[in-house]
């Protein structure tokens, strides 16, 4: 029995999906991080919330969580991308890496998102933790 040189081994082939989940999974942390950071700062200025379902109608719809929606949006087209029916690429990597790296901009003179992540990675020893393991992934081909 011979190999056929032009198949790539099934490890080859699988390494764009097994980078992409993992920086999914990346993702996936720093968002949990993020949120556990808002909610101790929420609960500081609000008091205690009184349930998980009351928790996460506020991070549906409180505007104090809503600078975290556009990561909760990406890691979404991430995992429909994963369930979909077409390959995972090193070009679709690629392109959810480099998204990732424009949205994950830290600024302090920025507004949104950019501002609010800035604010977290200064508050949070946590976030900035999660954040370097995101910057490792990005630099997954």
């Amino acid at each position: 029995m011979t190999s056929q040189p032009d198949s790539p081994s099934p490890s080859n082939a699988d390494q764009p999906r097994q980078n992409l989940q993992a920086l999914r999974q990346s993702i996936l942390d720093l968002h949990k991080t993020l949120i556990d950071s808002e909610k101790v700062g929420y609960e500081q200025t609000f008091g205690p919330i009184e349930s998980q379902n009351k928790f996460l109608q506020l991070l549906i719809s409180d505007p104090w969580f809503a600078w975290l929606h556009p990561l909760s949006e990406l890691v979404v087209v991430m995992d429909e991308t994963l369930d979909g029916e077409e390959p995972v690429t090193a070009e679709i990597v690629k392109r959810f890496a480099a998204e990732t790296k424009a949205l994950l901009k830290a600024s302090e003179e920025g507004e949104g998102f950019e501002r609010s992540y800035f604010e977290a990675l200064q508050r949070e020893p946590d976030v900035v933790m999660a954040h370097a393991e995101v910057a490792k992934r990005l630099n997954v081909n």
